[in-house]
């Protein structure tokens, strides 16, 4: 029986590549580790952490020469999802293209995420 081929759990944009690169380079652990924690008024906000190993479950992503860390509890509620690195006038800043937010607060700082179904 062959095995379908596992879908990466995030992507990164060029910009967000450029920048994890950049942050790594810079300070003094190897990685950058991304997840969810419950909070804000939504329920939910993504959040990025320096990291100096992977913590017993965490996945590793590596897209466009860059390696990041999924937090084990975070899986499901980022499938698919798309990391962006956006610099305005006021702000720069990690943003989330995420297939399993359904709605997010006012400010931007929280989100609602069901998590993704498990295909068959």
């Amino acid at each position: 029986m062959t095995r379908r081929a596992r879908p990466k759990i995030v992507t990164l944009t060029d910009a967000a590549a450029a920048r994890v690169k950049e942050i790594v380079t810079k300070g003094d652990k190897p990685y950058v580790r991304v997840g969810v924690v419950n909070g804000g008024c939504a329920g939910m906000e993504y959040t990025l952490d320096y990291a100096a190993e992977p913590a017993q479950f965490d996945e590793l992503v590596e897209d466009k020469d860059v390696k990041i860390l999924v937090a084990a509890d975070a899986v499901l509620f980022l499938l698919g999802s798309q990391i962006d690195y956006e610099t305005t006038r006021l702000a720069s800043k990690f943003v989330f293209r995420n297939p399993n937010q359904t709605d997010a607060c006012g400010c931007g700082e929280s989100v609602t995420i069901v998590p993704a179904k498990a295909e068959a």
